[in-house]
């Protein structure tokens, strides 16, 4: 059985890619960073972060973002654009996953962050 997190990646990644997005990489690690999601639509590098809960008990998915938890996915995609020569243009993003009563609800918070 997929955890909840995973399930809710793969939910991700396919409306990212339903809505235009070209995903590079899933999961990416460096040192103590990971980013969710890497993809990439026109010419614009976006680092998405994804937040997948079953209720709104303690809040909506994307107030689970930590000002530590984007510091480390700065680091991690600086990192990644390092190693790509990336100079274009980039975006972070969080995507928040909510599987409730009322099924799945997804929502993009574009340039949530940094």
């Amino acid at each position: 059985m997929q955890s909840i997190g995973k399930n809710g990646e793969d939910q991700a990644v396919q409306f990212l890619v339903d809505n235009g997005y070209s995903v590079l990489e899933r999961n990416f690690r460096h040192k103590r960073s990971e980013i969710d999601i890497i993809c990439k639509k026109d010419e614009l590098l976006v680092f998405i972060e994804v937040k997948t809960r079953s209720s709104l008990s303690f809040g909506p998915p994307e107030s689970f973002v930590s000002e530590n938890q984007q510091a480390s996915i700065v680091r991690g995609a600086e990192a990644y654009m390092e190693a790509e020569a990336w100079e274009g243009e980039l975006r972070f993003d969080v995507i928040s996953i909510l599987k409730g009563d009322r099924g799945l609800e997804i929502e993009h918070f574009k340039d949530a962050f940094y």
